[in-house]
This record gives structure tokens, C-alpha cells and sequence, in this order.
């Protein structure tokens, strides 16, 4: 594993820890199916987010929200949406999550953006 790859799982973790003390369930971490991939797929109340963790070491290529293009939120959606055709249920409310995270020696600062990008999915 390369250092890009652990500094992608730290992260994640870090967001993971982050949305359970602030009350969110998390129903799947590193969900894949195929080609299809999501970080973190979270709940609270009605609302199932799909989490998109990005972590980096220096702030210098924009923040989180900036990082994730329109091919990224396109793969987000088709995997969101082979997400609910298994495990969706009436009555859920989806939407797409950023989440930054900045890890410096002895700083870690997280950055959680709702309803990031527009979410055409409902269950």
C-alpha cells in the first residue's frame, strides 16, 4: 500500500469517528461493488449520506468539495444508486457529503460539507 492509499484510510477513519460522535450510524465503510465505490455510507433519522473522504496533508489544491469534479460526482451517483437498489427502503431521504480532512503533525482539522452536490436518487 502506498502512502496515499493509508493517508486515504486514516482519513476515512477520522470521518468515520467524526460522524458517529455527532450522531450518525455508519451502514457501510469502503463499500464496493465491482467498479463501483463508496467511502462511507452513513445515517441519521430519514437521512442516508453517501460520504466522499478527502484527506490531505497540505491545503494547497483547494478544499474538499473542490476536489471531487463532475466525473467523480457521476461515478458517486451510479454507485449510490447500485447502493439502493440492495439495501435502500421506502421512505429514506439520500443526499452526497463531503468531508475534509486535514492531517498536519499534532493538528487534524475536519471540514463535513451536506448535501454537497445535487442528489437526483430517492428511494
Amino acid at each position: 500500500m502506498h502512502a496515499a492509499q493509508e493517508l486515504g484510510i486514516v482519513g476515512e477513519r477520522v470521518a468515520e469517528r467524526w460522524l458517529r460522535r455527532r450522531g450518525w450510524s455508519i451502514l457501510d465503510r469502503r463499500w464496493r461493488s465491482g467498479r463501483r465505490d463508496l467511502d462511507l455510507v452513513a445515517r441519521q433519522g430519514d437521512v442516508v449520506a453517501f460520504v466522499e473522504v478527502k484527506a490531505r496533508r497540505r491545503n494547497e489544491f483547494g478544499g474538499p468539495v473542490e476536489a471531487v469534479g463532475w466525473r467523480k460526482q457521476r461515478e458517486l451517483r451510479r454507485s449510490a444508486a447500485c447502493w439502493i437498489d440492495r439495501h435502500g427502503a421506502p421512505g429514506q431521504a439520500y443526499r452526497f457529503d463531503v468531508i475534509g480532512v486535514w492531517m498536519a503533525p499534532g493538528n487534524v482539522r475536519v471540514r463535513h460539507v451536506a448535501d454537497a452536490f445535487a442528489a437526483p436518487v430517492s428511494g
